[in-house]
């Protein structure tokens, strides 16, 4: 087995210190307004969201910030960085992307990852840092994108289990089809110019969350 394969199931794994399982990134809200409501809802919901956000914007993201950390790019990391939190479309959502980029610099700091470029990231946002540590760990850009989308998607599952809710078999049938996306959502990514920031839908919904009257995740 090799070291990039163990490097990205340690990044991907839920068990890594982030904060990923309390946030549901506009799901909780979808539900609550009745867009989401069972498995064929909530598998709608996620596979457009892994076409329309990861593969569009977050993914194109990584692989910018991913090559600005190859090459050694101070200003690229930076421009990247500023991208992020520019266009982060309600105040949850910019404070999910801090707060987890916080905390994946903490972690990378304390396993003696070089962090020297990251730290002049103020803040530091979740897609740069994930980048940046993964290139650092030695993941290819391929293999960084796939991880990603997949600790994406195994989240949002999650929070679809815990939210609308569903049973634990419906929950691996969305993992399913979602897995079976990925590698187009990916290939997407690399194609694509630049990221492109444009889910007014979602924005939405993120926005109405942060006054919603129940809810069980931060976003």
């Amino acid at each position: 087995m090799s070291t990039e394969l163990l490097q990205l199931l340690w990044l991907a794994s839920p068990a890594l210190p982030v904060g990923a399982f309390s946030y549901s990134e506009g799901l909780e809200a979808a539900v609550d307004a009745g867009e989401v409501f069972d498995e064929a809802s909530s598998a709608r919901w996620l596979l457009n969201q892994l076409e329309l956000v990861q593969a569009r914007a977050e993914l194109p993201l990584m692989a910018q910030a991913w090559q600005a950390s190859a090459a050694g790019d101070a200003a690229s990391l930076q421009r990247c960085n500023d991208w992020v939190l520019q266009t982060r479309e309600s105040a949850e959502l910019l404070a999910q992307s801090q707060q987890m980029g916080r905390s994946l610099l903490a972690w990378a700091q304390g396993q003696g990852i070089d962090c020297t470029r990251l730290q002049a990231l103020q803040p530091p946002s979740w897609p740069v840092v994930f980048a940046v540590v993964g290139q650092q760990r030695g993941a290819t850009l391929p293999g960084l994108l796939h991880a990603a989308a997949f600790a994406w998607a195994e989240n949002l599952v999650m929070a679809a289990v815990r939210g609308v809710p569903l049973g634990q078999s419906a929950g691996q049938r969305l993992l399913a089809r979602l897995v079976a996306a990925i590698a187009a959502a990916v290939a997407d990514a690399l194609a694509a110019p630049e990221p492109i920031a444009f889910s007014p839908g979602l924005g939405l919904l993120s926005a109405r969350h942060e006054t919603q009257y129940s809810r069980l995740f931060r976003s």
